[in-house]
């Protein structure tokens, strides 16, 4: 197997503990943004660049987010945890330019929905990049991984 086949993410996993019922937006990106990463991703912990294809256990706990990242048989191989109020903002403005975005598509014209789709998607990679910035040194990853993974988080921000 070569290295860039072990440097990426096989399985990721959810932890939904207060799994709500979501609007089916929202579930409509879960379920691309997993599909997507699965698809292509580059991901490699930095202490374990050889350990590869790897699992990620995606949760919060205790006020953190967790990457509990995990050989292809599931043997646990390192924890990173990330601070939550890193991202709470540029969370909570995201679920803001969403919300603008899908009640648009039913009520505005095209250039006012592309006008919001512009910022969404300007946040996206803010958040993104602000991932990335934070598992520097920890988890090396391309900007493509990161876009789909700060979706996940957002996902698991929702809470009932």
């Amino acid at each position: 197997m070569n290295a860039r086949a072990n440097r990426r993410i096989v399985h990721v996993t959810l932890d939904e503990q207060s799994v709500i019922r979501r609007k089916p937006e929202v579930e409509h990106e879960r379920a691309v943004a997993i599909f997507d990463l699965l698809e292509e991703n580059e991901f490699c912990p930095c202490d374990h660049m050889d350990d590869g294809p790897f699992h990620l256990h995606l949760s919060i706990e205790d006020n953190r987010l967790i990457f509990d990242i995990r050989r292809e048989n599931d043997e646990a191989l390192s924890k990173v945890a990330l601070p939550l109020t890193t991202f709470r903002t540029i969370v909570k403005d995201y679920f803001l330019i969403c919300e603008s975005y899908y009640n648009a598509i039913k009520r505005s014209t095209p250039s006012q929905i592309e006008a919001i789709d512009m910022g969404r998607r300007g946040l996206h990679n803010e958040g993104s990049e602000l991932l990335r910035e934070r598992l520097a040194g920890k988890v090396e990853m391309d900007l493509q991984t990161a876009r789909r993974l700060f979706t996940l988080i957002c996902v698991l921000h929702i809470r009932g």
